[in-house]
C-alpha cells in the first residue's frame, strides 16, 4: 500500500460515524410502527409535571431516568371500538444524546413493540433493529430489562442498550401514573 492509501485508510478511521444517526419515524407514524393493526389513534399531550415525575420515580423502584420530558405524546391505539393499548414516546440519554422511541403498552402494561424514532449517537444504532428490539415485546413491569439477564447487550452499544431498557421502563411507569391519575378515564386500559 502507498503512503496516500495509508494515509487515505488512517483518515477515514479517524471520520466520527454519522451513519447511525437520523430521524426514522415521525411523531405521526409511531404509534403505527408499534400498533400495526390500529385503524385509529387519539393523541394526548401529557405536561410532565413535578406530581407526575413523582408518581412515575415511585414506579421505577430507585432508577431514575437519564432525563424528564417537558411533555410526552400518548396515542390511544384503537380497532373498531376496541382498545389496543397505548403508544407513548419518550426519550433516554445514550452515551451523549437523547434517543426518542416510542413504547407501545397493551392494556396490561406489557409491551406490545418498541421503535427507535431518533438517534442522534455516533454509534450504537444496533438498538433500532427489530431483532434487537423484538426482545422486549411481553415484557411487564415486573421483569428486569437487565443486560446479561433477560436483554441480551450488543457489543459496542452497552449505553445504548441501557437507554431502550430505561425508556421500556420509563413509558411503563407513565402509563401506570396516567391510569392512577384518572382511572375513571380509562377504557379496556386505555386512559384517555
Amino acid at each position: 500500500m502507498t503512503r496516500v492509501g495509508i494515509l487515505l485508510l488512517l483518515a477515514a478511521l479517524a471520520a466520527p460515524a454519522r451513519g447511525q444517526e437520523g430521524v426514522f419515524l415521525s411523531e405521526e407514524a409511531a404509534p403505527g410502527a408499534v400498533f400495526p393493526d390500529a385503524d385509529r389513534f387519539e393523541r394526548r399531550d401529557v405536561e410532565s409535571t413535578p406530581a407526575l415525575r413523582e408518581k412515575m420515580a415511585a414506579r421505577l423502584d430507585g432508577a431514575q431516568p437519564s432525563l424528564w420530558e417537558e411533555h410526552y405524546a400518548v396515542f390511544a391505539a384503537l380497532r373498531g371500538n376496541s382498545a389496543l393499548g397505548r403508544a407513548l414516546v419518550v426519550e433516554e440519554i445514550g452515551k451523549h444524546r437523547p434517543i426518542t422511541f416510542v413504547v407501545g403498552l397493551k392494556p396490561d402494561g406489557s409491551v406490545q413493540d418498541v421503535a427507535v424514532m431518533a438517534y442522534r449517537e455516533a454509534y450504537g444504532g444496533e438498538v433500532r433493529t427489530t431483532r434487537f428490539l423484538r426482545q422486549y415485546r411481553g415484557k411487564g413491569a415486573a421483569d428486569p430489562l437487565r443486560n446479561g439477564d433477560d436483554i441480551k447487550n450488543i457489543a459496542g452499544a452497552t449505553l445504548s442498550v441501557d437507554a431502550a431498557s430505561r425508556a421500556v421502563r420509563k413509558a411503563q411507569a407513565l402509563a401506570a401514573a396516567l391510569d392512577e391519575t384518572a382511572p375513571g378515564n380509562r377504557v379496556a386500559g386505555v386512559a384517555r
